[in-house]
C-alpha cells in the first residue's frame, strides 16, 4: 500500500518563506518522479512543480518559478516544496503526488500520478 503524507502547512504572512514535506512509503521511492499540486478556495487543482526520478531535472509552473524550490531525498523517502516571497495567491491546500510508471521525468498533469496526499493547508495573509 502506497502512503503520500505532506506536513509543513500553515498560516505565514505575504513576504515569508514555508517548507512542505511529503514522506512516501509502499514504493521504491526513488524510482518515481513527483510533483506538487495545489487547489485554491473554488478553483481547480493545478500543477505546482514536477521533479524527475533521480532529481536532476525539475520544472515549475510560471506562477512559482524563481520562489519556489523542489527536491527530493532518496534516503529519507521524502519530497520537498521551498516556498520563499509567499503571495496571498498561493494560499491553498497543497498536495504531492507521484507518477504512475518508474524512472520518468517529471510530469504536469495530474493524470499521470497515481498517489496523492491528503493535501496541507498554506495560508498566506496579514
Amino acid at each position: 500500500q502506497v502512503e503520500l503524507v505532506e506536513s509543513g502547512g500553515g498560516w505565514v504572512p505575504p513576504g515569508d518563506s514555508l517548507t512542505l514535506s511529503c514522506a512516501v512509503s509502499g514504493r521504491t521511492f526513488s524510482s518515481y518522479a513527483m510533483g506538487w499540486f495545489r487547489q485554491a478556495p473554488g478553483k481547480e487543482r493545478e500543477f505546482v512543480a514536477g521533479i524527475s526520478w533521480g532529481g536532476g531535472r525539475t520544472h515549475y509552473d510560471d506562477s512559482v518559478d524563481g520562489r519556489f524550490t523542489i527536491s527530493r531525498d532518496n534516503a529519507k523517502k521524502t519530497l520537498y516544496l521551498h516556498m520563499n516571497s509567499l503571495k496571498r495567491a498561493d494560499t491553498a491546500v497543497y498536495y504531492c503526488a507521484v507518477v504512475s510508471w518508474p524512472r520518468s521525468d517529471w510530469q504536469q498533469s495530474e493524470d499521470d500520478y497515481d498517489y496523492w496526499g491528503q493535501g496541507t493547508q498554506v495560508t498566506v495573509s496579514l
